[in-house]
C-alpha cells in the first residue's frame, strides 16, 4: 500500500512538473508578443488546462490517451516497481531538460521511462512494440504536422488580410491570441494529463491482485478522483511556469507577432485535437515548435533558425532511449531494496 501510494503521489508530482515544464508552450506566444503579463499568462493557460477536464469527462466521455499510454507494457509484466523506477526516470530527465531550457517532451519521457524499467526487469518482450513504435513516430509527424498546417493558415490569412490596415490588424491579432492560446491550453491538458492518468491506471491494474482495496480490473474501471488529480496537478504546474524555455519557444526559434502567435496556438491546438481523437500521445512540445517553425517559413526560410530547431530535434529523439535507461537503472536501484 505504501508504494501504490508512493507511485500515485510521484506520478502526480511528475504532472505537475509537466504543468511547469510545458507552461511555455501555451503562454510563449502571448507573453513574448506582450498580450498579457506572464503572470495573467499562467493563470490564463492554467484555468483552460482545468477546463480540459470537463470536455473529456462530459463532452468526450473517455480517456483514449490514458489507456494507450497504459498499454506501453503488456498487462502481465507491470509491477508496482516498475511503474516506480519508470516514473523516477521521467522525472529526472524531466528536471535536467527544464533546468538546461530544453523543451523535450514530457510525454515521451514518461513512455520511455516506463518501458526502460520493464525491459530491465523481464526483456523487450514485455513491451508491446507496436503502441511505442506508433507514439514514436509522432515525434517527428506530430511537429511536421503542425508546421503544415500552420504554413497553410498563415498563407491563407494573410490573403484575406492583405488590405487591413497593418495598425489595425496588429490589435485584433492581440485579442484573437487570447482565444488562440486557450485552444491550445485545452489541448495540452487534453493530451499530457491523460499520460499520467494512464501511469496511475496501471500501478491501480497492478495492485488489484494484491488486493489492496484500490486496485482496479483495467483502465475503464478508473475512479473519477484519479483523472480530477491529474488534471489539477498539470493545471497547479502551469501556474508556477518555466521561463527558460519561454524563452528557446519565443525567442531563439523565429521571432514571433501576435499574428505569427495566433497561427501557430490554433496550428497547435488542432494538431493536439487530432491527436486526441486517434489517441496517440503526444508532446505539445513538439507541436507548438513545429507551428512556430511553418509560421516563420511563411516569410523566408531563413526566418527560422534552423540551428536551434536542429538542436530541438536531437534533444526530442535522445527524449526516449536516455529516459529508457533512466528507468532502467533507477530499476536495478529500485530491485534492491524490493
Amino acid at each position: 500500500m505504501i508504494l501504490l501510494i508512493s507511485i500515485i503521489l510521484l506520478a502526480l508530482m511528475f504532472d505537475f512538473i509537466n504543468g511547469f515544464h510545458d507552461a511555455a508552450n501555451s503562454i510563449t506566444t502571448i507573453v513574448t508578443t506582450k498580450v498579457l503579463t506572464p503572470f495573467q499568462a499562467v493563470i490564463w493557460a492554467a484555468f483552460f488546462n482545468f477546463v480540459a477536464f470537463f470536455i473529456s469527462k462530459y463532452i468526450i466521455g473517455e480517456f483514449g490517451i490514458a489507456n494507450t499510454v497504459s498499454k506501453t507494457v503488456y498487462e502481465q509484466y507491470i509491477s508496482l516497481p516498475i511503474i516506480l523506477a519508470g516514473v523516477i526516470g521521467a522525472v529526472i530527465w524531466n528536471l535536467l531538460t527544464w533546468w538546461k531550457g530544453i523543451p523535450s517532451s514530457s510525454s515521451h519521457t514518461l513512455i520511455g521511462g516506463f518501458a526502460g524499467a520493464a525491459i530491465m526487469a523481464n526483456g523487450f518482450q514485455a513491451i508491446q512494440s507496436s503502441v511505442i513504435m506508433k507514439i514514436a513516430a509522432f515525434i517527428l509527424l506530430a511537429p511536421f504536422i503542425g508546421m503544415v498546417i500552420a504554413f497553410f493558415i498563415s498563407m491563407l490569412v494573410l490573403y484575406v488580410c492583405r488590405k487591413m490596415n497593418h495598425t489595425k490588424a496588429e490589435v485584433w491579432f492581440k485579442h484573437l491570441q487570447l482565444v488562440s492560446s486557450a485552444l491550445f491550453s485545452i489541448g495540452h491538458g487534453l493530451n499530457d494529463s491523460q499520460k499520467v492518468m494512464g501511469i496511475i491506471a496501471a500501478a491501480l491494474v497492478a495492485a488489484h491482485p494484491l488486493h489492496l482495496g484500490l486496485g482496479i480490473h483495467s483502465v475503464e474501471d478508473m475512479p473519477d478522483w484519479v483523472a480530477f488529480s491529474c488534471f489539477f496537478a498539470i493545471s497547479a504546474g502551469t501556474m508556477s511556469g518555466g521561463w527558460k524555455i519561454v524563452k528557446t519557444m519565443g525567442t531563439k526559434i523565429t521571432k514571433v507577432t501576435p499574428f505569427e502567435g495566433v497561427v501557430a496556438e490554433t496550428s497547435g491546438a488542432l494538431t493536439l485535437f487530432l491527436t486526441e481523437y486517434l489517441k496517440i500521445p503526444v508532446s505539445t512540445t513538439h507541436t507548438i515548435a513545429g507551428s512556430i517553425m511553418g509560421v516563420g517559413a511563411t516569410k523566408r526560410l531563413s526566418a527560422v533558425r534552423w540551428g536551434v530547431t536542429k538542436d530541438l530535434m536531437v534533444a526530442w529523439l535522445l527524449t526516449i532511449p536516455v529516459s529508457a535507461i533512466l528507468g532502467a537503472l533507477v530499476y536495478l536501484l529500485v530491485s534492491l531494496f524490493l
